[in-house]
């Protein structure tokens, strides 16, 4: 009842859960190592080796190119997600089952690992080049904004908009890092954090729920899973196809 609580307290508790989930292993994704893998079957050496420097848009990659390489990226989140957590709903399934908080990190762990691909993709900087093993409080708070418009929070699409702006605009190519801690982005973020922060206690109560019936909490579990996150992953997809970022005409250089 204690891990409950906790993460049922607005704003800070969920915190608390994208912080446990981003030090869980292989959450955080290498941009280059990622855009260089995905655009491999696609494009030459050297539009890579643009969108690795600069962004796909910048390279000159086709939209198609970058939806399929999007979808892709979510038909495999999405399958690696529902997995584990059909395992997670049998009970003994994994070490840690007892306690729904880790198979809620586990959840989140997903979540950031499609935000992150889905930022790259569509034109976002490194989120984690200043970071060392914690999150710094900028990268801790676009995650934040790109896990509210995955929910379906309104107010963080502005937000997420605002920052790609920004970040658009910005020479540096990097996040906006004091707009996002101390500036007209931050009030955004703790009214997404607090909304989350219940949102994710709903979803703890409907995991336990599940998980006390034998061997059908699994089917429940898994089935849950699959029904909730394809969509939230395709309403962030939606969200950053229609931002700046990801224009052909978001270039630093004309494409010749």
């Amino acid at each position: 009842m204690t891990e409950s609580k906790e993460i049922a307290s607005p704003g800070t508790g969920f915190a608390q859960v994208l912080e446990a989930a981003a030090k869980l292993p292989g959450v955080r994704i290498n941009r280059a190592a990622y855009l260089r893998s995905a655009l491999r079957r696609y494009c030459t050496e050297e539009q890579i080796e643009r969108a690795v420097s600069e962004s796909p848009a910048a390279a000159g990659v086709p939209l198609k190119v970058i939806t399929d390489v999007a979808n892709t990226s979510i038909t495999y989140e999405t399958s690696k997600v529902t997995g584990l957590s059909t395992v997670a709903g049998i009970p003994g399934g994994l070490a840690m089952i007892g306690t729904v908080p880790a198979d809620l990190a586990q959840y989140m762990g997903h979540m950031l690992r499609i935000s992150q691909k889905l930022a790259y993709i569509y034109g976002w900087p490194d989120l984690f080049a200043d970071s060392g093993e914690d999150l710094d409080e900028a990268t801790e708070n676009l995650l934040i904004l790109f896990v509210g418009v995955m929910f379906g929070v309104q107010i963080a699409q502005g937000g997420v908009s605002k920052v790609a702006g920004m970040v658009a605009a910005s020479v540096a190519k990097r996040l906006p890092q004091q707009a996002l801690t101390k500036g007209v982005i931050y009030p955004i973020v703790k009214q997404v954090s607090k909304h989350l922060g219940v949102t994710m206690t709903k979803k703890l109560f409907a995991s336990g729920v599940a998980k006390s019936i034998p061997l059908l909490g699994a089917v429940l579990s898994g089935g849950l899973t699959l029904s909730t996150f394809l969509p939230m992953t395709k309403r962030l997809q939606r969200h950053l196809v229609s931002l700046e970022l990801t224009k052909p005409g978001h270039r630093s250089t004309p494409v010749e």
